[in-house]
């Protein structure tokens, strides 16, 4: 199997994974809208209405290697029940994802002889590096668009001073990853 084929099974292997995710979620999401008692929903309304805080979990969670699945955020902003007003949070939460993505490359860029950086890459990052030898820069598109850890291949990636500019130009497919998500979300809404 040459290079080519090699990466496009990856990412397909990959976007299915992704999708299967996606897919769960949802029907997650679905099964608890129909079957969960709104009372016990409505005591967690405190927390919702706290916008900054939800907010800065979300960008802690994304920094940190993304130990939170964006689409719990997505399904968050969908609380009001407004298109306009959840297409501006699903626009803010793609901008801290992929400014989060850009903190991660610089930090494994500048700081990856750091004990820090060492631990991390010893305890979440080893597999993602071996892929990132492998396939290099396609990483950062399977990264962006799947359950990769987006952050974590941003790190690596910052670490063997890859370009900034190749890095930037890659990681925008994130903004393709959330408007798919954000829309079967918002769709599955409506069920």
């Amino acid at each position: 199997m040459d290079s080519g084929e090699n990466k496009s099974v990856f990412f397909l292997r990959n976007l299915t994974k992704g999708l299967v995710w996606l897919a769960v979620i949802v029907a997650l999401f679905v099964f608890t809208k129909h079957n969960v008692d709104k009372e016990l929903i409505l005591r967690f309304e405190p927390i919702f209405d706290k916008t900054i805080l939800i907010l800065f979990i979300f960008s802690m969670s994304e920094v940190i290697i993304g130990i939170i699945p964006p689409e719990v955020f997505l399904i968050w902003s969908l609380r009001s029940g407004i298109l306009h007003e959840y297409l501006l949070y699903v626009i803010i939460l793609t901008l801290i994802s992929y400014t989060a993505g850009l903190i991660a490359y610089f930090f494994g860029r500048y700081l990856h002889n750091t004990m820090l950086y060492r631990y991390l890459h010893d305890r979440y990052l080893s597999k993602s590096a071996g892929l990132l030898h492998e396939y290099g820069l396609y990483l950062i598109l399977v990264a962006a668009l799947t359950p990769v850890p987006f952050s974590g291949v941003a790190m690596l990636v910052g670490s063997v001073h890859y370009p900034v500019k190749s890095y930037v130009l890659w990681s925008l497919s994130r903004f393709l990853k959330f408007a798919v998500s954000a829309y079967v979300i918002w769709e599955a809404n409506m069920i």
